[in-house]
């Protein structure tokens, strides 16, 4: 993508070298790391951009060896790294992760990302006008995390303005990067409140907001006109109202006997339309990454114009790919593969499992 050209989406946030364990174990345990890499953002930038769409990262890194694979890894997945900005001063962030699912008690998270070149980003490091073009702008509470200047950039790029591109956020509540700050609850709300479109975990709402309930969560954001409330691996449920974004922006035209050209049913005005769409039947490899590859695969639909079943549906099958490989990321389902998986019948899509290798074998896609 040139850097005149407008992305279907701009991911910004802080990415950092990740060190795999070779076995599952407490870190004290494991004797070796295989390195990759992992930021909620750029997960969803290169999940995108493998998926076909135009995507940008913003970010900032050392001038290290670490910042230059970050630049190298990402750019393969074909995101303009272009934007992203080198600091002398700081270094790379990295971390070192369990093999457990990161809900679970025994899951240990080692953070060396404090004083990292990405938490000195803010209003005058990444200012506004500075941005690459898009459509969309997706960010997470991650960076509000880091520290008070991303918070600040975080309030700059979310408010209301002219023209403002359509702001995808995920809550992704960290309480070890908040080191148990109290505002943080609030910090969270309030971005929330200013996006067009949230993907929050029930858990999460619960944790930081004492919510319980799809319902709950979607009273405390009655601004942006997609809430995304996940449920593990029973599934999503959407809240659609009149101000749903993108509904019909399929950039290319399509025959009306298309599935793709349904577009989603208007909901009255001051009303939601409520879609809950069970997640599939995966045989697990590694629980991490599925909520970053979830909203890759939500927002390619959201941008394509599909029905909001299909978008749920097209983000189940994106975390279904990543959670049927060891890391955070891996080639999404051709296009062709994942939109007839997502058309399946209501029975059909409930038959289905995964396993390893079903995004490249149709003999991996099970219907027992």
């Amino acid at each position: 993508m040139s850097a005149t050209a407008t992305a279907d989406v701009v991911c910004l946030g802080e990415s950092m070298v990740t060190f795999l364990p070779s076995r599952p174990g407490r870190l004290a345990d494991v004797p070796s790391f295989a390195r990759g890499i992992g930021g909620a953002e750029s997960n969803v930038a290169c999940a995108l951009a493998a998926a076909g769409h135009p995507t940008a990262w913003v970010s900032r890194v050392g001038t290290d060896g670490f910042g230059d694979h970050l630049l190298a890894a990402i750019a393969a997945y074909g995101v303009d790294t272009s934007y992203v900005r080198r600091d002398p001063a700081r270094p790379t962030g990295i971390y070192f992760r369990t093999a457990t699912d990161r809900a679970t008690d025994v899951h240990e998270v080692a953070y060396y990302r404090a004083g990292s070149a990405a938490s000195a980003m803010s209003p005058s490091t990444v200012p506004y006008d500075g941005l690459p073009p898009g459509r969309v702008l997706h960010v997470s509470g991650i960076t509000a995390a880091l520290s008070a200047d991303c918070l600040a950039l975080l309030r700059e790029l979310t408010a209301p303005r002219p023209e403002r591109p359509l702001i995808s956020f995920d809550v992704n509540h960290r309480p070890a990067l908040w080191r148990g700050s109290p505002a943080s609850p609030g910090v969270l709300l309030d971005l929330a409140r200013r996006a067009d479109v949230v993907f929050v975990g029930e858990d999460e709402a619960q944790e930081a907001w004492g919510l319980a309930g799809a319902s709950a969560i979607r009273e405390a954001l009655p601004e942006p006109g997609v809430v995304v409330v996940k449920h593990g691996a029973e599934g999503v449920t959407v809240f659609s109202g009149p101000t749903d974004p993108l509904p019909n922006s399929h950039p290319d035209p399509l025959p009306d006997s298309h599935p793709d050209a349904r577009p989603p049913a208007a909901a009255p005005a001051g009303t939601d339309t409520v879609t809950r769409v069970p997640a599939l039947r995966v045989d697990v490899v590694a629980p991490v990454g599925a909520g970053d590859a979830f909203a890759a695969g939500f927002l390619s639909a959201t941008l394509r114009g599909l029905p909001v079943r299909e978008r749920a549906r097209h983000g189940h099958l994106m975390a279904a790919a990543v959670l049927t490989v060891p890391g955070d990321l891996t080639a999404p389902p051709a296009r062709e593969l994942a939109d007839r998986l997502a058309a399946l019948d209501d029975d059909a899509w409930g038959r289905l499992r995964l396993g390893p290798g079903w995004t490249g074998d149709d003999t991996e896609v099970r219907t027992p």
